[in-house]
């Protein structure tokens, strides 16, 4: 009944209460702006709005090219002649627009990206804390277990000394402390394992010395509903994959486009005949187009249509990933729930026969195996309010509601 008490109010109450176990927002929002991958999708930016400045500027650039000779004729001498041409191509109506369009989505992209590469580094900041607070709070767990265990030693052998309790009670009350100390130096090879990864990916996360005990799951005031649509509604995956499918739309009209090759205007100098001849004239130049040509514009279609097909492909596993993550967590609120009355269970039996023990009532391996069953309720429910919090604090990342603007 009290579990079911801490989750009904647990559900009420404020945004700040239920991120008591999490470091500050603030701090993890200048921890994800040093990230090594979203420093390299902001490179990447600055990489997009060059090659659009590119494309404004167009692929096209003056041309110069002449020739020096000397002419030798017979009975007449030797002559020195040139020839100079100063040419450029020009983009013909319609596809400096298509490059300046290309250009302006592949900055929106790039910066997409980079909010997604901010996103998934939180996300990875997010499991590596919880892997650290549950292993922490397993760790404290199976101390306790040894802490009861050494309490029972202690009292069993000055049982064995007023002969109230038999050797065989001492050795089994020590083979159970032995293997409670394993189980704790096992438990804090992985509480270690886990904090040095946390500090190792994310070094600017100062961590205190001791872990944070995992903070009940809690519903934020927004509602699982709302935080699945705002999944969808601000998804930077889904803007990404859009606009690169705009812009391969954009590139594959720029291909056929292209089918019809820029002409090349220019003025030609030259002088003949030591300068006995000199004159000047327009230049012009125009490609024929071939089947090269259309197989570029053929590549650049089904590019394009690759990219819109994986943009359903996106839009369908980020709204997919939002309902199953929202059922899931509904699911693993319930297993906390029951996890929970079975901690109180657990220990309500550890605790009477605790007590038949003293008195007599019950040997000392039913007093053994009531706290072990215990100790591994408390770290089932450890697990579950774990797997619950994860599942709440991906939702709120994913919706943009904590650490995401």
């Amino acid at each position: 009944m009290k579990w079911a008490l801490l989750l009904l109010a647990g559900a009420a109450l404020p945004a700040t209460a239920q991120t008591t176990d999490l470091p500050p927002s603030d701090l993890v929002i200048r921890v994800l702006d040093n990230a090594p991958g979203v420093e390299a999708a902001t490179a990447r930016i600055s990489g997009a709005e060059a090659e659009a400045e590119a494309l404004r500027r167009g692929p096209h650039e003056i041309t110069a090219q002449g020739t020096l000779s000397r002419r030798r004729v017979d009975r007449e001498g030797n002559f020195v002649e040139y020839d100079a041409t100063i040419s450029r191509a020009f983009r013909l109506p319609g596809k400096a627009a298509l490059d300046r369009r290309a250009g302006a989505l592949g900055i929106d992209v790039a910066q997409n990206r980079m909010e997604d590469a901010r996103h998934q580094a939180a996300l990875s900041l997010a499991t590596l804390w919880y892997d650290w607070l549950l292993a922490a709070d397993l760790h404290r767990n199976a101390a306790k277990l040894v802490e009861n265990q050494r309490a029972l030693v202690a009292a069993t052998e000055r049982r064995v000394q007023v002969r109230d309790a038999a050797e065989l009670d001492l050795q089994q009350a020590s083979a159970a402390l032995a293997l409670a100390e394993a189980q704790v130096a096992e438990a804090a090879a992985v509480r270690d394992r886990a904090r040095a990864l946390l500090e190792t990916r994310f070094p600017d996360l100062p961590l205190p010395t001791e872990a944070p005990s995992l903070a009940a799951p809690t519903i934020p005031p927004e509602g699982l509903l709302e935080l699945q649509r705002l999944i969808v509604a601000r998804s930077h995956e889904i803007a990404a994959a859009a606009g690169t499918a705009e812009r391969q739309s954009i590139l594959a009209r720029r291909a056929r486009a292209d089918r019809v090759a820029d002409p090349s205007l220019g003025v030609r100098l030259f002088s003949e005949r030591g300068g006995e001849e000199q004159g000047a004239g327009l230049f012009a130049s125009l490609p024929l187009g071939g089947g090269y040509r259309r197989a570029l514009s053929d590549q650049a279609a089904a590019e394009a249509g690759a990219a819109q097909a994986e943009r359903v492909v996106v839009e369908r596993e980020v709204s997919g990933n939002a309902a199953a993550d929202v059922a899931e967590f509904r699911a693993r609120q319930t297993a906390w729930l029951a996890a929970g009355a079975a901690v109180e269970r657990a220990e309500r039996s550890a605790a009477l026969a605790a007590r038949g023990q003293q008195l007599g009532a019950i040997d000392l391996a039913d007093r053994l195996y009531a706290e072990r069953q215990a100790n591994e309720a408390r770290a089932q429910e450890l697990t579950a309010r774990a797997a619950a919090a994860r599942l709440i604090l991906k939702l709120r990342i994913d919706a943009h509601t904590l650490w995401i603007d």
